[in-house]
């Protein structure tokens, strides 16, 4: 752990145009309400994790389909990893088809003992600019883990339960050609999102598995659709459990009375149970 520890503070600099290609792609993944877009349109809140990817050579891909680690991100000697979650501060949109750069620092790095073994949360946070302007804060959370040796004990099937109060709802069920797609496009070679035979027999997984970041996606989309005026300020999200391709979810939104400017995005499975988590907050004028 101590060897670890020296990766604080360790920086790297992307740069990227911001074409339309990846963005009117995405709508069309997502069988979006948005119009297309054009060159000097606003890129929607997340869907910056279209760009500033990762250019790795082939020859540096890991068994999984992940970069190898010991680069940037530090090689933790655990050879599973999972997006945990996201703190996201919008400052100003980002502009398509103008040049921009992500200043990126890993800010933290924790290890717990967790139920499935020994676990290494690796925090990283990134300055999004263009134009002299700094547009958006993120922080990111990647959970490191033991490599799975034997499926897990198989849960007994939990009771479905109702749905909360929402104020809006939409049904989805993600396909394999979605989440190929969405892989595609976010240049993610994770296999547990396309290739069956190694996400369930090696990662033990009942299925391919719903990409975290496709499923807050589509909340925020479910939220522009439903609050069209509102600007997204704040944005903060963690999976709670993974989603499995061809199984129905349900995307719920409720307003939070408490805050006048809140909302909880949730995604619930078929039991209804919830796997995943968001906070927005809007900016105050509409």
């Amino acid at each position: 752990m101590s060897d670890l520890q020296d990766y604080i503070g360790r920086t790297e600099e992307t740069k990227d145009e911001l074409p339309i290609g990846p963005a009117n792609a995405l709508r069309g993944v997502l069988d979006s309400h948005r119009d297309l877009f054009k060159v000097g349109d606003a890129l929607p809140p997340q869907w910056h994790w279209l760009y500033f990817l990762p250019q790795v050579a082939q020859k540096d891909i890991g068994a999984d389909g992940h970069p190898k680690l010991g680069g940037f991100l530090p090689d933790t000697g655990l050879p599973r990893r999972m997006f945990a979650g996201a703190r996201v501060t919008y400052r100003s949109p980002l502009v398509l088809g103008q040049p921009a750069q992500r200043q990126s620092q890993i800010i933290s790095i924790d290890e717990k003992d967790g139920k499935s073994g020994k676990l290494v949360f690796v925090t990283v946070a990134h300055e999004y600019m263009q134009g002299g302007t700094l547009a958006l804060t993120e922080e990111q959370t990647v959970v490191y883990r033991e490599a799975a040796t034997a499926p897990a004990a198989t849960a007994p099937q939990k009771r479905a339960k109702p749905l909360p109060k929402l104020d809006a709802k939409a049904a989805i069920t993600p396909d394999t050609a979605m989440l190929f797609r969405f892989s595609a496009l976010t240049y993610n070679a994770h296999r547990i999102h396309y290739d069956r035979d190694y996400a369930v027999q090696e990662e033990f997984y009942p299925d391919l598995v719903v990409h975290g970041p496709l499923t807050a996606i589509l909340l925020l989309d479910l939220f522009h659709k439903e609050n069209p005026e509102r600007a997204v300020e704040f944005y903060e999200f963690r999976g709670t459990a993974p989603f499995f391709v061809n199984r129905a979810m349900t995307l719920g939104i409720a307003h939070d009375g408490a805050h006048a400017l809140e909302w909880r995005l949730t995604a619930f499975d078929e039991q209804g149970q919830t796997g995943h988590q968001a906070t927005v907050r809007a900016a105050g004028d509409v």
